[in-house]
């Protein structure tokens, strides 16, 4: 990764670099377009079990969070909701949820990108490997289809308890609301987010066809998944491009 910038803040915030990091991701996702306005919530855990974290503020545009202004929370504090710098209740009910009760899930990004979401929509929300970024998920999703309403604290802990039967399934496709998806660093879990939009966009864009898909076999596309699952750096030099094209434009993330 490239050196990072020194905190700007007059007194120094812990977990500097993983804050930098997240703020990238948060403005990076922003020019992609796959924010939704001031709603959706990324966060990522700091300690050794997972139960503290850091997230974005309260209605904030993702295109302008940086590294300073993110949350610290605990989720097993009862009183988070009560401070002058309180989250947004369904960001503490998914992800304070997720970060208690799921300790492989050290970053959470919920977002609503478009062809992801159009994939929650539908009746069957299943991605099929028909083409490699498709594969790269394959038998690797969860698919809920038991909306509930607003993440508050009960849907959030029944969400979080999904992602808990198996962690080898680290995307959730979110019937009639997005997708969520969990990882072990930033650049984990942001490249996962970024190659399934990238995955349903194709597959949705098949459907519009009205073509017959070219469905991949079993053997081959758990072969791909695998393949892509123990992929060397692929992630970190992703990320790290990321960073690198943000700080040649002077932008504000890292402050």
């Amino acid at each position: 990764m490239r050196e990072m910038r020194p905190s700007p803040v007059s007194a120094p915030l812990d977990h500097w670099q993983v804050r930098t990091d997240l703020a990238a991701a948060f403005q990076w996702t922003a020019r992609l377009g796959m924010h939704e306005a001031v709603a959706n919530h990324f966060s990522l855990s700091v300690n050794d079990d997972g139960t503290r974290f850091l997230i974005n503020p309260n209605q904030r545009h993702f295109s302008r969070i940086r590294a300073s202004d993110l949350l610290e929370l605990d989720a097993n504090d009862p009183d988070a909701l009560k401070g002058p710098d309180a989250p947004d209740p369904t960001a503490w009910g998914l992800h304070g949820s997720i970060h208690r009760l799921c300790p492989h899930a050290r970053c959470v990004m919920h977002a609503h990108p478009i062809w992801s979401t159009v994939l929650a929509s539908l009746a069957e929300s299943t991605l099929p490997p028909i083409d490699q970024n498709s594969a790269t998920f394959y038998q690797r999703v969860v698919v809920d289809g038991g909306y509930g309403g607003l993440a508050f604290e009960a849907e959030g802990e029944r969400c979080a308890r999904l992602l808990l039967a198996d962690p080898k399934k680290q995307v959730m496709v979110m019937g009639n609301h997005g997708v969520l998806v969990v990882g072990n660093s930033v650049a984990d879990t942001f490249n996962r987010l970024y190659y399934f939009e990238r995955a349903a966009e194709t597959y949705i864009r098949a459907l519009q066809t009205g073509r017959p898909l070219r469905v991949l076999p079993h053997e081959i596309a758990e072969k791909t998944a695998a393949e892509l699952d123990d992929y060397p750096g692929q992630a970190t030099a992703h990320f790290r491009e990321i960073r690198a094209i943000l700080d040649d434009e002077g932008a504000n993330y890292a402050t």
